[in-house]
């Protein structure tokens, strides 16, 4: 690899990244860089060779990195890009801020994005994913975003530079979002925190919290997360999907789908990241055979496989 960049922060070379992952799989990274705060980011990789691949990581709560590792520059940010504002409806908050620290210093304010509570991960994944549920996604609430672009330069992007769709944004690859300020509606404190308690209680309910998940392992076919309502529909869900094709609950090695909610990808202790993979493979052939429908991974998958021994014939 060329010579890297000196910069403020950290940066570690050969850095395991299973511990930075909800799944808790996957191998090192080439290197790991933690950039003091905006400026450093944007020196470091205006001074980094083009030919090195970025991959922005957030808080792993929807990646999968493969048992071989990533290579080139994995970017992880840190205490620098955490901070929470909140002035009239406006919410402006670091990318490395989580969704759920959003909506409750937002909701204490009165400033209604409810919606963040339930999503895991930090807000520069949220808003590269487009993430929402209850019927409500960043796209609706976002005003803007300050992104490092590859190359080192600062930018500030609107909603229409993003071309959001259901779980996707245009937002280049090796491009890291800072910060992002959102806009939402004006509400009661008190009625936003109870309707916040409700919001966990029915997603501790319905979904295995508890377990090593990285959130719904696919899309849903109908192109739209739950509303939440009594009329939301579930017959393009891909929990359904997967039920129907009789595997709620199948395992392969240490990974496994959820006894509980059928759409999500767990490992149950000592799953590989190619357990992980090969499962949600085998899920999405069964169910297009099955049902005629095609699956498509919402969790991010990242990085190489290990190498396939070499077979030795005797002889």
């Amino acid at each position: 690899m060329p010579d890297l960049p000196t910069p403020r922060g950290t940066l570690t070379e050969g850095r395991p990244l299973a511990d930075l992952t909800w799944l808790r799989v996957g191998g090192p990274a080439d290197w790991l860089f933690q950039p003091a705060d905006q400026a450093d980011l944007s020196a470091f990789l205006r001074g980094l060779d083009p030919r090195v691949e970025v991959f922005p990581m957030g808080v792993g709560s929807n990646l999968i990195v493969r048992d071989g590792g990533i290579r080139g520059v994995v970017i992880r940010l840190g205490r620098g890009f955490n901070d929470i504002t909140v002035e009239g409806d406006r919410v402006t908050a670091g990318a490395a801020a989580l969704g759920t620290h959003v909506a409750r210093k937002a909701g204490e304010a009165g400033v209604d994005l409810t919606f963040l509570r339930t999503i895991p991960g930090s807000v520069g994944g949220a808003v590269r994913m487009n993430a929402g549920c209850y019927g409500t996604y960043v796209a609706d609430v976002l005003a803007e975003i300050e992104v490092v672009a590859r190359d080192g330069a600062v930018l500030r992007l609107e909603p229409q530079d993003l071309d959001f769709s259901y779980r996707a944004s245009s937002l280049p690859e090796g491009w890291v979002v800072t910060r992002a300020t959102f806009r939402g509606g004006l509400g009661d404190p008190a009625e936003l925190a109870e309707r916040m308690r409700q919001q966990i209680a029915r997603r501790d309910e319905s979904q295995p919290t508890r377990e090593r998940t990285a959130g719904s392992t696919f899309r849903n076919p109908a192109g739209f997360s739950s509303t939440g309502r009594a009329d939301d529909t579930h017959e393009l869900k891909a929990w359904k999907l997967i039920d129907e094709a009789g595997l709620r609950g199948y395992a392969l090695g240490g990974a496994q789908m959820s006894e509980k909610h059928p759409n999500f990808l767990i490992n149950t202790g000592g799953a590989t990241a190619a357990d992980l993979e090969s499962l949600g493979e085998l899920v999405r052939e069964r169910v297009r055979a099955v049902t005629g429908r095609k699956l498509t991974w919402e969790v991010i998958r990242v990085g190489e496989p290990l190498p396939t021994p070499a077979i030795v014939r005797a002889g």
